[in-house]
């Protein structure tokens, strides 16, 4: 199952609206276990992974067991539930560690896999799973994306200062971002981020580029200027400006000329875009796993309105040694002594990475 969770992450950020699921099939020779056969969703989501190990596996499936992160489909989509699949395969035995909570599989899938003889058993490291399937799980259950949280900070807690860009961190950590962008569905910043940085937000590992996902700006009043990268590149990878619904409507029209696809939503009592909200309208769009790159500000506000699942943050070992601002806010401060815990932390170089995990 291990080998199955390491499988299913390969492809994290890139099967939208579906989960990534991991797949191994397992036979015996001579009394030995023997991996037979692999398998992850594949991009865009489809074909499922059990039926891209089940078919590498073959006739050597028969009679084997199959792992899978998350419970084998039951119902028809585009493509044939999976369990006819391994019902077709010969397998004897699936082992399952999560069981999927869309009420359109939920427990059915297993019940139809036993119903045909096979055995099954569920919950092997079921916790490792719903980590691995927390996008799938509350877009599901509660029709909105996990989001990850990355902010970066000098050594005495300073995210930014006034004047040039503030460089935090080093090459090292700079790598590990863009891994976590590649593993996004949609990377998301706020309007003051796109003014002050003007950042590229893509994947800029060798390779990995045509994997960038999506780009999203939370844009209030649609100030976001034309020339900035994100809209000059808008036409190579997608790019979503969400605005409130009395934002101008000028400026939308310069953002589609340019391939920027506006979408709005209702403002908060401050006038400015509902995160909530905002958040809704990517699930709806299929959108699982969120990585938000934005500043202070935008992360208080998620923050506030309870909608951040993971928070990484780097601190850089330098000292801004003047005053600037801080890059962890009273509200997400107030989240992380309540709600979340401490997962992880290593160098990265002579920076050092924190992750911290939503408990409740």
């Amino acid at each position: 199952m291990r080998l199955a969770l390491a499988v299913g992450a390969r492809h994290l950020g890139h099967t939208w609206p579906n989960p990534s699921v991991g797949a191994v099939v397992v036979g015996e020779t001579r009394g030995v276990p023997i991996v037979l056969a692999t398998g992850v969703t594949q991009a865009g989501g489809r074909p499922h992974a059990e039926r891209v190990a089940l078919a590498a596996a073959g006739d050597a499936a028969r009679g084997a067991t199959l792992y899978v992160t998350l419970e084998p489909c039951s119902h028809h989509g585009r493509t044939p539930p999976c369990v006819d699949a391994v019902i077709a395969s010969g397998i004897a035995r699936v082992v399952v560690a999560l069981t999927d909570p869309d009420p359109r599989v939920s427990g059915r899938g297993a019940a139809l896999l036993r119903g045909q003889g096979i055995a099954v058993e569920t919950g092997i490291l079921e916790a490792e799973a719903a980590r691995a399937h927390r996008g799938h799980v509350k877009r599901v259950t509660r029709g909105l994306p996990a989001l990850t949280l990355k902010l970066a900070r000098t050594r005495d807690g300073f995210a930014a200062a006034t004047g040039p860009r503030l460089l935090i961190t080093g090459e090292i950590a700079a790598g590990h971002v863009h891994l976590m962008r590649y593993h996004a569905d949609a990377i998301m910043v706020g309007s003051g981020t796109v003014a002050a940085d003007d950042p590229r937000l893509d994947v800029r590992l060798p390779g990995l580029g045509p994997g960038s996902p999506v780009r999203v700006v939370i844009d209030s009043a649609l100030s976001i200027d034309p020339a900035a990268r994100l809209v000059a590149t808008a036409r190579e990878i997608p790019t979503w400006v969400i605005a409130t619904e009395g934002a101008p409507v000028g400026p939308e029209r310069i953002l589609a000329g340019a391939g920027v696809e506006v979408m709005r939503v209702a403002a908060d009592a401050a006038g400015r875009v509902d995160v909530a909200e905002a958040l809704r309208l990517l699930a709806l769009r299929g959108i699982t796993r969120v990585f938000c790159e934005g500043g202070p500000r935008l992360a208080d506000a998620l923050a506030a309105a309870d909608l951040v699942d993971e928070a990484v943050i780097l601190t850089g070992p330098a000292s801004l040694g003047a005053q600037g601002i801080p890059a962890v806010g009273p509200g997400l401060a107030d989240a992380l002594a309540r709600r979340f815990r401490p997962v992880s932390a290593w160098p990265a170089g002579p920076d050092l990475i924190e992750t911290f995990e939503r408990t409740a």
